[in-house]
């Protein structure tokens, strides 16, 4: 749905020429891929900008059209300069931002009950920017008009959790026909979830997510006469809205209820025939398994997703069950199993990104296949060996992943702690609370504290003292 009054963006179509959108989107995503960006561009991304409806893009919207097109300006490529967009009655117009490198900020959580954000606040310097995720977060569910949606979104990202328990309950507005704009707010909702999440973590973030899902499913229950196609987006939208719900919880500890919330984006997946959404739910479902210790569970669930993903065409896909399903052998003790898959892992990695690879993915890059790695051989009781992935793993990482780049060092630590390697183990162990001052996420604490357990017999060397008494001081009260 185009603004009233939107200007059509004529200089960016005269630079699209005669590419289809279609093919102007899949050149924007090679370009984004070169330069390191993710960006889940596709034709209507590239109609919204046409038509005038996104005045300005996101921060990595424009890194990679002034890669595509260089020595150019936004307003050379048609758009509007960023600070007229960017003032509280301004943005509407503008695309809800990414995480910026120069950028910090925090994710938000949730609830629901069924089967990749997360919250912190940095120095003082970072409230203006605090304040414009959480209007992005309002502002997804608010584009419809729709008060259902509008309503489900006030508790993203802003306030306290106590105004978010307060907030009124969601019912749907009388007229009961789902559009574009309905489906659009909800798929919007899950990218700016997983934008938030790379940053921080879901403790601060999975309650206040409920109010969007639960809005997702009464839209679900109540699209009435919405066309098949709009029909299947939505089905698939809160399929992946209530997986990023489930990773929120977990990553904050709660694994009944992301067990709970997997399922049931896998019988949204199995409803609407998504072999897509299937994979998704099953390599999450895989990856909650392991955590819980039920390794046998983990192996069934990521072969499943296995099945589910072979006619996708995505071999990250593949790689990454193959990984969960690894991660599950090695929580059995069987290693040689363990090797096999993570062999079937690094092969289908290195056949490269597809088109068919899922925008959820973004997150799958070399690092995170070292860091699954590293996991398994700890798993397996081989920490020189887990280390030693750990350290590419540290490596590799990209700096805007902040939560990750915590989880890495924290697995670090323990795998360092556990082979002998103590003095490194405490110097890792400062690194990841120093990180834990931005990240709130449940899991990464425990796998430091595991740490700190395996490093206290070494308690009497001065580096491993400081560390263990910074760790005890930094526990939550």
């Amino acid at each position: 749905m185009v603004s009233p009054g939107a200007v059509p963006n004529l200089a960016f179509r005269r630079l699209r020429g005669r590419r289809s959108a279609g093919e102007f989107a899949a050149a924007v995503r090679r370009a984004a891929r070169e330069i390191g960006e993710q960006v889940a561009c596709d034709a209507r991304y590239i109609g919204r900008v046409e038509s005038g409806e996104i005045r300005c893009p996101n921060y990595a919207y424009e890194r990679v059209f002034r890669h595509m097109f260089p020595g150019t300006s936004l307003t050379d490529l048609g758009f509007s300069a960023r600070e007229s967009v960017r003032g509280r009655g301004a943005r509407a117009g503008s695309e809800p931002l990414p995480p910026d490198p120069d950028r910090r900020t925090p994710p938000a959580p949730a609830a629901h009950p069924m089967p990749a954000f997360r919250t912190d606040t940095g120095g003082a310097g970072d409230i203006d920017d605090i304040d414009e995720e959480s209007d992005v977060l309002r502002r997804v569910f608010m584009t419809s008009g729709t008060a259902t949606v509008a309503a489900a979104s006030l508790g993203l990202g802003g306030p306290p959790a106590s105004a978010a328990r307060s907030s009124l309950p969601v019912s749907l507005p009388a007229q009961r026909r789902v559009g574009e704009a309905e489906v659009s707010a909800v798929e919007q909702a899950v990218r700016q979830i997983r934008l938030l999440d790379d940053r921080q973590g879901g403790d601060g973030l999975y309650r206040q997510a409920a109010q969007p899902l639960r809005a997702a499913y009464e839209l679900l229950d109540a699209q009435g006469a919405a066309r098949r196609t709009t029909a299947d987006r939505l089905r698939a939208g809160a399929g992946e809205l209530a997986i990023s719900v489930g990773w929120l919880a977990h990553d904050s500890g709660r694994f009944e209820d992301a067990r709970s919330h997997y399922a049931e984006a896998l019988a949204t997946a199995r409803l609407a025939g998504d072999a897509g959404l299937e994979a998704h739910a099953f390599c999450n479902t895989s990856f909650l398994a392991r955590d819980a210790g039920r390794p046998r569970e983990a192996v069934r669930a990521a072969e499943a997703g296995q099945r589910a993903a072979r006619a996708l065409g995505s071999h990250r896909l593949l790689a990454l069950l193959a990984l969960r399903e690894a991660g599950g052998r090695a929580g059995l003790g069987d290693r040689t199993g363990c090797d096999l898959a993570i062999g079937r892992a690094r092969a289908a990695f290195e056949r490269g990104p597809a088109a068919g690879d899922p925008e959820w993915m973004s997150f799958f890059r070399e690092a995170e296949l070292e860091l699954l790695e590293a996991q398994c051989w700890s798993a397996l009781g081989d920490w020189s060996r887990a280390a030693r992935h750990g350290r590419r793993a540290t490596a590799l990482q990209d700096a805007h992943f902040t939560r990750n780049l915590a989880l890495y060092r924290a697995q670090l630590t323990g795998d360092l702690a556990r082979a002998g390697q103590a003095e490194e183990a405490a110097a890792t162990g400062h690194q990841v609370l120093d990180l834990l001052t931005r990240v709130r996420s449940s899991r990464i604490r425990g796998m430091l504290a595991g740490a700190a357990r395996a490093l206290e017999p070494r308690g009497g060397a001065a580096p491993v003292a400081a560390f263990l008494a910074r760790h005890r001081e930094s526990a939550p009260g």
